[in-house]
């Protein structure tokens, strides 16, 4: 009877065992390389780490379990096949042999007895196999659950940085759109309260009619259309100055005021310093132009704006020192010595020449003025504050300064503003260089044309362009528009003079100048070339210097 191998058996076990280790070392081998793999990888520029750790993990885990699976399953199945050969064989030859020899029989006993224990290793690997098995599926459930969580993890942290980049993005966007309406809303609200000022301005030259007419509605409209310009406190306030607002002061009061001052300066220099000929040059700067850079330097002060539709003392301070600044008052005295011969009869029928010295002193006082715009350039202003200044003066608004200055709201009184406002100016320059002469002349009837032409009367013939005081006085004539010196004149009309003696008026004009108003029986007038400068004058009607006056049909 042949002996029953056992070492096959054993042998086949201990491969088993040893691919078993294998796998197992090879599994650990396959783990480290994806462990390190995963540790030295560097995520794509195009996916975020979250993203790009959840793949690596994934994809390590993944191969891990994949390849230990495989490879126990694999040596299991083999491990357990062999042992069921090497069983079979065994059950086999044990019952077909009778063995009769004690020691064979001995042997035979332990190999049966190796046998019935490799059997149970069999079945403890077997064992093992199912518990590998199912530890390899609990790991790849646990495996799967992780990347699962850490995928959505990881999703949640890219929806959450998606959902605040998209809310970053309309709150920039929501802030520029609030800054750009913000930048809208300023503009419109400048245009508006230019736009309502101007309709502020344009409604009080209605005021007068609209209290003749008997419109109270409309009054009491334009009245709280002032209310609310007055709370504006823009530069416009200025056109509202010439109303009392409770300090008994007005702009028309304070303009009277400084001029007086002026005045009363030229007749300091005049009393103070002897001469025998006086010669004055020059011209002072105009009010409107005074009043409009006030009211911008004074609405616009970085470090203490003001209101300018009021007047009280400090506010007359200002006016007084930029009035100051924009005008200029020198003088000086040149003494010259003449020669004069004179020639008598002896009373023998001979002519005798006489030479006589005489020194001649002379006061020339001169007077220089900043216009407007220069003192922009000497307050610095800025692109906005030159704006403003240039809509106070503009042509539109000159009407409106009537009734800041002289309480004239009426079209015929626009004259009587223009003529009021060169008060001061002395020579006449600005006057006969207008009409066209190079050197001076007798500038008075020049004077009335500058002023009706700033007003647009001789554009639109109501007032003549004339130099001689004849020539306009037969230009009324001519029209029917003439009237005699008892005539009671009304503020515009033009008044002419006649200075020979009551007795012997030759009936030529020698002088002409503009009614300023009737008060009491008395004539108020301005007039150019009256001691060679613009002054006021008074007459009583019917003043036998008075040759007569033209009434323009205003």
């Amino acid at each position: 009877m042949p002996d029953i191998k056992t070492r096959n058996v054993v042998k086949g076990k201990v491969k088993a065992i040893d691919k078993s280790a294998t796998a197992a070392q090879r599994m650990k081998d396959a783990y480290i390389r994806t462990k390190r793999k995963a540790e030295n990888s560097v995520c794509s520029a195009e996916d975020s780490p979250s993203e790009y750790a959840a793949d690596r993990v994934s994809e390590g885990t993944g191969t891990v379990l994949h390849e230990t699976y495989h490879q126990l399953h694999r040596q299991g199945q083999k491990a357990v096949s062999s042992a069921k050969e090497d069983i079979s064989k065994a059950k086999s030859h044990f019952h077909r042999e009778r063995i009769t020899d004690p020691l064979k029989k001995e042997i035979n006993v332990r190999s049966y007895r190796s046998s019935k224990g490799t059997v149970k290793t069999v079945g403890h690997s077997r064992k093992a196999a199912k518990s590998a098995r199912r530890s390899v599926k609990t790991a790849e459930k646990t495996a799967k659950t992780t990347i699962k969580t850490s995928q959505q993890a990881a999703k949640a942290a890219q929806r959450t940085a998606q959902t605040a980049a998209r809310a970053s993005h309309r709150a920039a966007q929501a802030a520029r759109v609030a800054a750009k309406a913000t930048v809208t809303a300023l503009k419109a609200a400048v245009r508006a309260t230019v736009s309502a000022v101007k309709a502020i301005i344009a409604a009080t030259k209605a005021l007068i009619s609209a209290l003749i007419a008997g419109g109270w509605v409309a009054v009491v409209a334009i009245i709280v259309i002032c209310l609310i310009g007055l709370l504006v406190g823009s530069c416009f306030g200025i056109f509202f100055s010439g109303e009392d607002t409770g300090t008994g002061q007005t702009m028309r009061t304070a303009v009277q005021e400084i001029n007086q001052d002026y005045e009363a300066r030229l007749d300091t220099i005049k009393s103070s310093t002897r001469h025998d000929v006086l010669e004055m040059s020059g011209s002072r700067a105009v009010w409107p132009e005074v009043l409009a850079v006030y009211a911008v330097k004074t609405t616009t002060d970085p470090d203490n704006a003001q209101e300018v539709a009021s007047m009280d003392d400090s506010k007359k301070e200002l006016l007084k020192d930029i009035f100051w600044q924009m005008n200029e008052i020198s003088s000086r005295v040149e003494t010259s010595t003449d020669t004069v011969v004179t020639e008598t009869d002896d009373g023998n029928g001979h002519i005798v020449q006489t030479t006589t010295t005489t020194n001649r002193t002379t006061l020339y006082i001169h007077i220089s003025h900043k216009t407007a715009d220069e003192m922009a350039d000497y307050f610095r202003f800025n692109a906005d504050q030159r704006k403003q200044l240039a809509e106070l003066l503009a042509e539109g608004n000159r009407s409106m300064w009537s009734a800041v200055l002289y309480g004239i709201g009426t079209g015929d009184g626009e004259i009587v503003t223009v003529a009021l406002s060169q008060l001061g100016n002395v020579g006449g320059q600005p006057y006969w260089s207008w009409y066209g002469f190079g050197s001076r002349v007798e500038w008075c009837a020049c004077f009335v044309s500058w002023c009706a032409n700033e007003c647009g009367y001789i554009d639109a013939g109501v007032i003549p362009k004339f130099a001689g005081c004849g020539t306009g006085v037969q230009w009324f004539k001519d029209r029917g528009l003439w009237q005699d010196r008892n005539h009671e004149p009304r503020p515009g009309d033009i008044i002419f003079f006649d200075w020979n003696d009551e007795n012997g008026q030759d009936g030529d004009s020698d002088h002409v100048g503009i009614v300023e108003k009737v008060e009491n029986g008395v004539v108020y007038t301005v007039e150019g070339n009256s001691g060679d400068m613009c002054q006021e004058n008074r007459y009583t009607i019917g003043y036998y210097e008075i040759l007569g006056f033209g009434t323009p049909a205003y």
